[in-house]
């Protein structure tokens, strides 16, 4: 039997199985049959990536047709002693084959003197069958574990090891020749000086240990004539990652921007944009690159500052459970993104996640029925099965919204409200039928309606346009590892809005630190929200209010209507030991 027809065999299985339709397993066979020769892929893997089926129950299913077993089926995490006896087995055989296994999603999992064991993400994989040939024992056995398992256990277990930085440890950095006087960057010099220290492993070290750090922005910044920091934002929090010295600041920017498409090289005078695009691990990742010159105390010399944000589409949330919205915040959130036209609008500063916000909503509400175009300067996540316009001089963020209006819209994303020119067309969109989503930088939710008051929108349009306002924060979740119960001084938690009872009733947490969390004490991030919906009430006030907007009392009426301010929102986390008192106080203000 031929490869198509396995292929087909297995895709009538999963149909039959109501695992999968009829119609998604001939457009699974389109795709496969325009695959180029030399692609290995697998009907079950364009199920899950181009099809976006859920990768558990596609495989799960081609799993138990294959007869292949499946391990560790009821856990979210591996015991440890399961990732310790896998520790031991990858210790014992050979690093090759280890290499192979981990790069096929596989992975050790059980071994005696003449026994194996390996467990696969996709156990059809003919690669880990092949690798299991060359293994040395008397009996093999291939099974089955859930894919996001396997990378649990293989970030445990099998430390990856980059070797840019590998090679970068084996340099011996002279120091620089620095001269007074130099006003003029020397190319010549800045060129030798790359060739010679191997900067470009330092810089391609980098990119790939933020992808495996979870890190959302790395800034390189001059601290001295021949010295740069490197800093990663890991949870919201800048920290030093590595310090390069004797090198002139000017190399290493001159590497970066040599990497980073849309920039020159030798403008140094100017703030400049562009991006860089990696493979990482397997994944694509792109790198958002910001260039701006600063002043150092050498006054002669070129320095710049350079700020990098990596998206990893992997953390892209498609789900909007998964976004942690408290039940009234979700309940008013759904019902507003079902209504067929109106603006939902989120608010926030840079960094509290507006953007993962918007997209888990366009997913909540995407379906090949609807025309979904969104204008973003720049795109930062691609959403399948949405129009995103791209931005250039050929057509400027202004151009793509007037538009935007010509072009049979159903769903509109406005990435940001920046002016009254946007706002009037974002406007004119909620009252012609479609339903917008965009971003405004406000304190709070109420401030949101104030905002567009001053830039000019008519109350009378904000209260028929809009259907509700998100201002969301992130905060930062303590470390499972190392939190400890502790009691707060009572005025510190009646400070952001406790009563005593609750006092009585709440087991407070305290950061403590571990190796885990890099001795910070948390790991991970959360959201908050203040979902302010526009009842009939909210927009009859704002109605009588006209000129005059009383954002307290838009406020008084939306917590008395259920609302969670973001302070509130905040104490919830609090009692349920996701977060700390201090880190709400530092996130929030006073309601």
């Amino acid at each position: 039997m031929g490869k198509i027809n396995i292929r087909r065999h297995i895709g009538e299985i999963l149909v039959n199985k109501g695992v999968i339709t009829e119609e998604q397993l001939q457009k699974g066979l389109a795709i496969l049959a325009e695959e180029p020769a030399e692609s290995n892929r697998r009907l079950g893997q364009i199920l899950f990536q181009d099809l976006g089926l859920n990768r558990h129950m596609i495989m799960q299913e081609i799993a138990d047709i294959y007869a292949f077993r499946e391990v560790l089926k009821d856990s979210d995490m591996a015991p440890d002693e399961v990732v310790n006896h896998i520790n031991e087995n990858v210790e014992e055989l050979p690093q090759e084959i280890v290499d192979e296994l981990v790069h096929h999603k596989a992975l050790p999992y059980q071994k005696t003197n003449s026994s194996i064991t390996i467990a696969a993400a996709d156990p059809s994989d003919p690669n880990i069958q092949s690798i299991l040939n060359r293994i040395n024992f008397k009996q093999t056995e291939l099974v089955y574990c859930r894919y996001e398992l396997i990378e649990d256990i293989l970030s445990k277990v099998y430390e990856q090891k980059n070797e840019f930085l590998d090679l970068l440890e084996e340099i011996d950095f002279e120091e620089p020749d620095m001269e007074s006087g130099e006003e003029e960057v020397d190319e010549e010099e800045i060129d030798a000086e790359i060739n010679q220290s191997m900067l470009n492993s330092l810089v391609e070290g980098m990119l790939v240990e933020s992808v495996r750090q979870g890190v959302s922005d790395m800034h390189i910044v001059p601290s001295g004539p021949a010295t740069t920091d490197i800093r990663f934002r890991v949870d919201g929090k800048l920290q030093l990652w590595y310090q390069q010295k004797n090198v002139k600041p000017e190399a290493i920017s001159a590497v970066i921007k040599d990497k980073t498409r849309n920039v020159d090289r030798f403008e140094r005078d100017a703030s400049q944009d562009g991006f860089i695009q990696r493979q990482v691990d397997s994944h694509g990742i792109r790198y958002r690159v910001s260039i701006m010159p600063i002043v150092g105390k050498q006054f002669d010399r070129k320095f710049e500052s350079i700020v990098i944000r990596v998206l990893d589409d992997r953390k892209v949330i498609t789900d909007l459970d998964k976004l942690g919205l408290q039940k009234q915040a979700k309940d008013n959130f759904i019902k507003s993104i079902q209504k067929p036209s109106g603006i939902v609008i989120i608010t926030g500063p840079t960094g509290s996640g507006k953007s993962t916000t918007l997209v888990a909503a366009i997913y909540y509400v995407i379906d090949p029925t609807k025309n979904v175009l969104t204008v973003e300067e720049p795109v930062e996540y691609i959403i399948e099965g949405a129009r995103q316009l791209k931005i250039s001089h050929h057509m400027t963020f202004d151009q793509s919204i007037r538009g935007i209006l010509r072009h049979d819209p159903d769903i509109v994303l406005v990435g940001e409200i920046r002016d009254l020119k946007t706002a009037e067309i974002a406007i004119k969109l909620a009252n012609t039928g479609h339903l917008t989503f965009s971003t405004l930088h406000t304190n709070d939710a109420p401030s949101a309606v104030s905002r567009l008051y001053k830039m000019g929108v008519e109350p009378f349009l904000i209260a028929n346009a809009v259907n509700l306002v998100v201002a969301q924060r992130l905060i930062r979740t303590l470390c499972k590892e190392c939190k400890e119960v502790y009691e707060p001084h009572p005025e510190t938690a009646r400070g952001i809005g406790f009563t005593d009872e609750e006092i009585e009733n709440t087991t407070f947490y305290d950061a403590v630190g571990c190796e885990v969390c890099n001795d910070t004490g948390y790991k991970g991030r959360a959201g908050i929200h203040e979902a302010l919906f526009f009842s009939n009430e909210i927009k009859q006030l704002i109605l009588d209010a006209g000129g005059d907007i009383d954002e307290g009392a838009i406020k008084e009426l939306a917590i008395s209507q259920g609302m969670l301010t973001l302070r509130a929102s905040g104490r919830e986390r609090i009692k349920t030991g996701i977060t700390t008192i201090e880190e709400i106080i530092a996130i929030t203000i006073e309601d």
